[in-house]
């Protein structure tokens, strides 16, 4: 899939992390890239360095890992359903009551990585699914109109959002 969403596609919030999508390329095999790159750049860390907060209050760098896969998991399912035709509205979600409820202080950066490495797999293998017609369906995820093209895309650039993060406030280079 190389065709990226209209602006009518999903809500001006989720154009933060659209922008960041390459606008060039496959879709899935920007996902595939980015699954490698992001394997690489987080798996020479140490745990001391996962249990890393750049200031009170904010997340650790295992937390930071987490918050990607479990958002990753949640645009997948809403991906899922939408592309699948289900016009059903999908709830929103709340990251920091999802972040209280996490086990990734408790977790190894490896556990970690092998859960990230896991759920993108799961992606991509529904993406391998999709056809053409079901890439450019919409349905209503968080009170907002979103297409399943848009979520891929939402799920590429929230990843890049906070690696960018994890650069420029985590110091990870």
């Amino acid at each position: 899939m190389n065709q990226r969403p209209a602006s009518s596609e999903y809500a001006p919030y989720y154009g933060t992390y659209i922008q960041l999508v390459p606008a060039e390329g496959d879709l899935i095999q920007i996902l595939e890239d980015q699954l490698q790159r992001t394997i690489a750049f987080l798996s020479g860390l140490t745990e001391e360095q996962g249990n890393y907060r750049y200031a009170e209050g904010k997340w650790s760098v295992k937390e930071v890992i987490g918050h990607i896969t479990d958002n990753e998991r949640i645009m997948s399912y809403r991906l899922l359903r939408i592309a699948r035709g289900d016009t059903t509205p999908l709830p929103g979600y709340d990251q920091d009551t999802l972040m209280e409820g996490s086990p990734f202080q408790r977790c190894t950066l490896a556990y970690l990585l092998e859960d990230f490495k896991a759920v993108r797999q799961a992606t991509l293998t529904l993406l391998r699914s999709l056809t053409e017609e079901a890439w450019g369906r919409e349905g209503t995820a968080s009170d907002c109109v979103i297409s399943a093209r848009a979520l891929a895309c939402v799920i590429i650039g929230h990843e890049l959002h906070h690696l960018q993060v994890l650069r420029d406030r985590y110091g990870i280079q």
